[in-house]
């Protein structure tokens, strides 16, 4: 047995045996960190290379080499990735020959991406929230031909058309340990499946067996720079985990045993084909769940002429088979314009409960969500509470689904409203903003 350095740097250790005259690569060895797992400097250095591997496209180096090692060790690290049965059934192919990568180019172009570039053109100096990512999807679009490699993760048999993940449970991690393994080198890429749409064609230049499936393209080269950072256009973890039902939320604490204490509370969320100018107006007022949920009947204004903002206060009315009729007043807690509003019932550290809309611009139209925190103040459940305190998390989960029910039923019927409003709305050829004119100096 020979130990040999990966293209000699430190770290990366293969064992070789010898067969013959061939050598055949054995298990790699994980180099050794300089700080134990587990601890502070581990975490930060690992957690660092998760939220800074970034897709890659404006910031690709055209010009600089990279070497065939540096694949190898990038490979050879995503081949570690977990795998369904342990089984090693991805293939990677490389592709540097220029005459092969102008052809792939070309087939970029056709599968879609002569429209990405189209779009972005039409979207530049406009301010819209995908400008950049655009224009960077752009730059790649017109220059993949000179991306010193392009790499695409394969795997050997064909997916069933089932709709559970088969083959792809067994590569998506492998790939996206091989796109982090290259920041960690000073390397950068992207995830592209556009091309997908040639795969036929891509298949036949690439002389691949029909029994292999292709999973992704990543243009690879040296980044312009390494000072990549995390993208602020996530939800925090909060708002999209969701304990034993989908979407229940906790907003402290721990999830069980589930208490008031901590925070219960339920989302529901639905895609609406307008855009959150249309959805807005819906959303902002108090009257429109009224006219869909089955215990909420309305709310006023407590001043209807003043400005809208935080600390703007409404009076809503109630009704529930078991209680009766109610009224409370609303405190606006959140007030952001065509992104968010939220109020607390009752106002302040003993507000009963507190909801929110958001709503997030997304292709195609608006993301509208709609969350209830229980809590943490009194409310009709403290007194059922009280007597059954060994039921409080059985009474908290009847509320989350009376909730979730009448929650559902007005995200629905804001949907069909706005999505009526928007069919009468003319629209651009694009569907995107009017470039700004610039002014002359």
């Amino acid at each position: 047995m020979v130990l040999g350095r990966a293209g000699g740097q430190p770290g990366l250790i293969r064992h070789y045996r010898h067969c013959g005259s061939a050598v055949q690569t054995g298990a790699m060895t994980a180099p050794e960190p300089a700080f134990a797992p587990a601890s502070s400097e581990y975490r930060d250095l690992v957690d660092h290379a998760l939220m800074t591997t970034r897709g890659v496209r404006a910031r690709l180096d055209f010009d600089r080499d990279v070497d065939d090692q540096i694949l190898f060790d990038c490979i050879d690290v995503a081949e570690q990735a977990p795998t369904g049965g342990n089984n090693g059934s991805r293939r990677w192919m490389v592709i540097r020959d220029q005459a092969t990568k102008d052809r792939m180019a070309e087939l970029y172009l056709s599968a879609g991406v002569e429209w990405v570039i189209k779009k972005a053109e039409e979207l530049e100096g406009t301010g819209h929230q995908n400008e950049q990512l655009m224009l960077g999807a752009k730059r790649l679009g017109e220059n993949i031909q000179r991306t010193p490699a392009l790499v695409i993760p394969t795997i050997l048999g064909r997916h069933d058309g089932s709709g559970r993940p088969g083959l792809f449970d067994s590569v998506i991690q492998s790939a996206w340990s091989f796109m982090v393994a290259l920041r960690a080198r000073g390397l950068g890429t992207v995830w592209t499946t556009m091309f997908l749409n040639e795969a036929p064609a891509v298949k036949e230049l690439l002389d691949l067996p029909d029994d292999v499936t292709i999973i992704s393209l990543f243009p690879v080269a040296y980044t312009l720079g390494v000072d990549f950072k995390a993208t602020a256009r996530r939800y925090p973890a909060r708002d999209i985990t969701y304990f034993d039902r989908w979407g229940r939320t906790l907003a402290d604490g721990r999830s069980e045993p589930r208490a008031m204490a901590d925070g219960p509370g339920q989302m529901v969320e639905v895609d609406v084909k307008a855009s959150p100018s249309v959805v807005w107006p819906l959303v902002s007022d108090p009257n429109t769940p009224a006219e869909f949920s089955e215990e909420y009947q309305g709310g006023t204004w407590d001043d209807p002429d003043a400005e809208r903002g935080v600390g703007s206060t409404f009076t809503g009315h109630n009704r529930h088979p078991r209680v009766g009729e109610w009224s409370t007043t609303s405190t606006v807690v959140e007030w952001e314009p065509l992104k968010a509003f939220a109020w607390s019932v009752g106002g302040g550290e003993g507000a009963a409960a507190t909801w929110r809309f958001t709503c997030e611009k997304v292709p195609g139209g608006t993301r509208l969500r709609f969350h209830c925190r229980l809590g943490p103040g009194r409310s009709g459940l403290t007194p059922a509470i009280e007597a059954m305190p060994e039921r409080e998390a059985d009474i908290i989960a009847g509320r989350q689904d009376e909730h979730r029910a009448n929650m559902e039923r007005t995200l629905e019927g804001i949907k069909a409203k706005a999505e009526a409003v928007a069919a009468q709305t003319p629209r651009g050829d694009s569907g995107f903003p009017v470039k700004r004119q610039r002014t002359a100096e």
